[in-house]
């Protein structure tokens, strides 16, 4: 009996191994909100350097598109989204595997690459000499809805109504800027204190009291129950070492990330 419950244990756990490593040469997809590219790109390459057998992709795009896509099969195995809403509601329908975690809370801030945005205020939007204002789309993007709330706190958002471009997403609201179809947008503090984007124009900070705190969350999908890598890229992301670099492009962190 003995004998056979020890062969028993030792195939166990050749299964196991088994398992793990073919998790580990499958690509674990992440879906992240478009305003974390640039700090998520360093946390990547930081998280592959220490754990090159693990392998990741990452796609951007708008939290509310992926939150869509997610619900209808769309094979991502981790999901960052600029809110705690989406991720939220993905619990909630039975389409994730885990509780939804904390990792970062980000800010807005005004930016333009031919005004010198660091001497603006929301109350300058109104300026005549601003054309057209972009911010992402309420509807789709938690910072376009924060920036709406911005807007309306400072009794503007009617007044623009006219003059308002929306992006997609955050990123395609930097970009709406950068192509002169708009003149200045409200945009992720992540997204200017990127060195090449920093280098086109200054920022001026939006203080968090005029809108609701853009805590953001995420979450391991259904689809990636079993898969421990996307678990342990999770746990990485609420870490030390990606806390480190999630301050360094502006974000603060909820209190029980170290």
């Amino acid at each position: 009996m003995w004998i056979r419950q020890t062969v028993l244990a030792g195939l166990a756990a050749t299964a196991l191994l088994m398992v793990t490593a073919v998790q580990a040469q499958q690509i674990t997809r992440v879906a992240a909100a478009a305003q974390l590219r640039f700090v998520l790109e360093a946390i990547a390459m930081q998280y592959r350097e220490r754990y090159p057998e693990n392998r990741i992709e990452v796609q951007y795009g708008s939290s509310g598109r992926f939150y869509a896509q997610i619900t209808h099969g769309a094979p991502f195995d981790v999901y960052l989204s600029a809110d705690m809403d989406y991720p939220a509601a993905l619990v909630n329908a039975g389409f994730a595997a885990s509780e939804v975690m904390p990792y970062a809370i980000g800010r807005i801030a005004i930016w333009s690459n031919t005004v010198d945005a660091q001497s603006l205020a929301l109350a300058d939007l109104a300026d005549e000499r601003f054309r057209r204002v972009a911010i992402a789309n309420p509807r789709l993007a938690p910072y376009g809805a924060r920036a709406k709330e911005a807007l309306i706190s400072a009794g503007l958002w009617d007044a623009l109504q006219p003059r308002l471009v929306y992006g997609d997403n955050v990123s395609g609201t930097l970009q709406l800027v950068q192509s002169g179809a708009a003149e200045v947008g409200i945009v992720a503090l992540a997204q200017v204190l990127n060195p090449g984007i920093a280098a086109q124009g200054g920022h001026a900070l939006i203080d968090a009291g005029v809108h609701q705190p853009l805590e953001q969350g995420l979450v391991v999908t259904r689809r990636a129950a079993q898969n421990e890598v996307a678990r342990h890229f999770a746990d990485y992301l609420r870490g030390s070492e990606a806390a480190t670099l999630f301050q360094s492009y502006g974000y603060d962190l909820p209190a029980d990330v170290p």
